[in-house]
């Protein structure tokens, strides 16, 4: 079998931080990142004292006779974390995969979500 045929061992990938954006809104922070070919089974997310990590790998398997000639997004690891602030609720952290996109919701906790207080109003 041709060297190129194999998958890379793991050790070996290349790794990358994923293209990420960031929103915060009033309930809580939404994460995006790019993670084109990762599959929801070769996907990580940890979250660990005040840090949540994502890892993710591609796993573009290649036939005997083909040769890889050129690669841009072949087989790589994408490694990233973020340090999680204690105005957010890490055990209610969320993720959804689709079309090579991982969106993670980290909810802010009830006590720093801003709300109006209602004023009652009480005759003489």
């Amino acid at each position: 079998m041709p060297e190129d045929s194999k998958r890379p061992d793991e050790k070996n990938l290349p790794r990358f931080r994923p293209a990420t954006d960031i929103l915060e809104r009033a309930d809580g922070f939404y994460l995006y990142l790019d993670l084109p070919g990762v599959s929801r089974e070769n996907l990580v997310l940890d979250v660990k004292d005040a840090e949540l990590m994502v890892s993710g790998r591609t796993d573009y398997r290649f036939e005997p006779e083909e040769r890889l000639l050129e690669s841009e997004f072949g087989n790589v690891e994408y490694v990233c974390s973020f340090t999680l602030s204690d105005i957010v609720d890490a055990e209610s952290v969320t993720a959804n995969l689709r079309n090579g996109v991982l969106e993670i919701f980290i909810p802010k906790t009830s006590k720093t979500i801003p709300r109006r207080i209602q004023v009652e109003y009480q005759g003489e």
